[in-house]
Parts: structure tokens; C-alpha cells; sequence
């Protein structure tokens, strides 16, 4: 078990409305442009949809936190709820490897001094790339420099371009710097990643976000047959669309700032049902303890295997417990996770 200070205050960049300034550090969420506050404004503004905030993400929220520091104003990240390919396609829901909450601590783990969380809906859907520039990045936020990366596109029709800000934000008084791909030949993406969770591939997912995968969630009542095995679980429920492997992974689960290692299952449970709804189920090791209701955190080190359903519930047990014992040693070594953990 170990202490997860720095993300449990990071958590608390949760709020979805107004201005929030999580315990412990100076970030603020601001949701929409009321009142949005002058801390946030005479910046940096690092622009983008930011899903999963991976390692190429990462580039250009570090130039805008340099370029930020450089003209001691604060460094903001502008990004959008939903993911506009949602409001488009709403019958589509992209998966997302990074949903609102989980951006939040991201970006606020980022060192930035706050985001600026736009509703995209039908009048920022509408809004063109000029008036994007002049009234948002010039009038509201009083950019100084913006930051985005090379096939970043904005506007009504897509209309803005890092081509288009180049040539337009000048003319506001705002430098525009644009990132070029990260990853060599094939630059790391967003979908790139989620092609890899959905194979279960969580080590190279892993090394493309330059973190460990992790998701939030609130622990709900289940049929608790867990606890019936002998291995009792905090389940919780994870958007339809989640982009990962249904199977078996070792995880490690972040509780009131306490780090637990164990054991989760992700899927329809076969064993006992033929087409449930998936279900996000870890069991923590070396824990007792009531986690209902509570958020937690889960990240997920490495795929064991896949969902099966067994000859009997001995078979089952006894697999369960070749699953910990192999948990614990990828826990153990934390080389093959692929990247950090931000958990601690």
C-alpha cells in the first residue's frame, strides 16, 4: 500500500459548473466564459480536445507552460465537452480513453495553472474560426500566445486550421506556436491508443500516453458474488463505449490517497451471466473496508488473460487465484507497466 497525495488533490478538479480550486493547489476549472476569472486570462492557452492526454498532448501543453512562464502569465488549457465527434455522431459515442473527469486531473497534473472547459453544442458548432480568434481567444481570454498541435482544426466547417492562426491570431496580438507529430512515421494519437486497449495491449498504451491508463468511478452495489468467492470487489460502472479489452488485468486502485494493488475483471462475466451489461470489478488486496459510494481510481498494469466461463465455481476460484499471484508480480515490477503511474 502507498500514498497518492499529488493525484487525490488533482481529483478534486472534479466539478462540472462555475470555478473550482481543488484542495491543495492553486488549479482552477472554469466551465464555460462567465465569469471567467482574471487568473486565467494574458496567457498561454494550450487549445485542444486533449483525449487521454498522451505523450504528443504533452508537447504542447509543456510549450505552452514554457511559453507561460517566459511572459509570467498563467498557462490554460481550452478544451471541449463533449468530444465534438460525439455531438456530431451522437448515435457513435467515441470512446473515450480520458472522459471529463479523468482530462481534469490530467491536465491539472500537467503543472497549468487551470482549464477552460467549453460546452461544444449547437452555438460553438456554430461559431466561426474568426470569431473563434477575436472573441474567444482575443476577447475573452486575452491570449498571449496559443499552443496547438499540427492537425488541430477548429471552427464552424473546420474552417480554422494551425494554418488559419497563424496568418490570423497576429493580427489579436497572439503568437501561435504549432507542434509537429511526435512518434516518428507513425505520430502517436488518440486512436492509436484506443486501438491498443482494445486489444488489451496495455504496455504499449501505456508508453504512448507517457502514464498509466487509468479510470474514475463512483463504487456501486453489485450481486456480490465476489465476495462469495472469497474476492469481494468495488464495482463500478464505465461508459458503454470504455475502449478496453474485456478480460482479466492486474491494477493498481488509488482510495482516499492510498494505493492498493489487486486484481479486476473487466466485461459480461460469463461465468454467471450470457449478456450483462460490462462491469469494471477490482478486488484490492490486503483491504477491508466499505468503498461503497466512494470515487476511486483504477490503472490498469497489465492484461492477464480474457474473460471465460469455467466447467464450475472450484475451477473458477482456483483460477482466480493464479490470476493474484500473477497480479502481484506485475505489481511488483513496475518496468513492465510501460510508462509512470501517476497514483505514485
Amino acid at each position: 500500500m502507498g500514498e497518492a497525495g499529488s493525484f487525490r488533490a488533482a481529483m478534486g478538479s472534479g466539478s462540472t459548473s462555475g470555478v473550482k480550486r481543488p484542495a491543495g493547489d492553486g488549479f482552477i476549472l472554469q466551465t464555460g466564459l462567465a465569469g471567467l476569472p482574471a487568473a486565467l486570462t494574458g496567457g498561454a492557452v494550450a487549445i485542444g480536445n486533449f483525449d487521454g492526454v498522451h505523450r504528443g498532448h504533452k508537447v504542447v501543453l509543456a510549450a505552452a507552460r514554457a511559453a507561460a512562464d517566459s511572459a509570467a502569465g498563467p498557462a490554460v488549457a481550452l478544451t471541449f465537452e463533449p468530444h465534438p465527434r460525439s455531438f456530431f455522431r451522437p448515435e457513435t459515442p467515441i470512446p473515450r480513453l480520458s472522459p471529463a473527469a479523468e482530462k481534469r486531473v490530467l491536465i491539472a497534473e500537467q503543472g497549468f495553472d487551470g482549464m477552460v472547459e467549453l460546452a461544444f453544442d449547437a452555438a460553438m458548432a456554430a461559431v466561426t474560426a474568426e470569431e473563434f480568434v477575436a472573441d474567444i481567444l482575443a476577447g475573452q481570454l486575452k491570449a498571449k500566445t496559443v499552443v496547438v498541435g499540427w492537425d488541430f482544426h477548429f471552427g464552424k466547417g473546420r474552417g480554422g486550421s494551425p494554418a488559419f492562426l497563424l496568418e490570423t491570431a497576429p493580427r489579436y496580438g497572439i503568437e501561435v506556436r504549432v507542434i509537429e507529430p511526435v512518434g516518428g512515421s507513425v505520430p502517436v494519437s488518440s486512436s492509436s491508443i484506443r486501438s491498443l486497449l482494445a486489444e488489451g495491449r496495455m504496455a504499449e498504451a501505456n508508453r504512448q500516453l507517457d502514464h498509466v491508463w487509468f479510470v474514475l468511478g463512483a463504487v456501486v452495489h453489485g450481486e456480490k458474488r465476489g465476495r462469495d468467492l472469497g474476492y469481494p470487489t468495488a464495482n463500478i460502472e464505465l461508459p458503454l463505449e470504455t475502449p478496453l479489452a474485456h478480460g482479466i488485468y492486474a491494477v493498481r486502485v488509488e482510495v482516499d490517497g492510498q494505493i492498493y494493488g489487486g486484481v479486476a475483471n473487466f466485461g459480461r462475466r460469463p461465468q454467471f451471466h450470457d449478456a450483462a451489461p460490462p462491469l469494471l470489478e477490482p478486488h484490492l488486496f490486503d483491504f477491508s473496508g466499505d468503498l461503497y459510494g466512494k470515487t476511486i481510481g483504477v490503472e490498469f498494469l497489465g492484461r492477464l488473460r480474457g474473460e471465460e466461463r469455467f466447467a464450475n465455481v472450484e475451477a473458477l476460484i482456483a483460477q482466480m487465484d493464479r490470476d493474484s499471484a500473477e497480479a502481484r508480480r506485475l505489481i511488483a515490477d513496475p518496468a513492465s507497466w510501460g510508462a509512470q503511474s501517476l497514483f505514485g
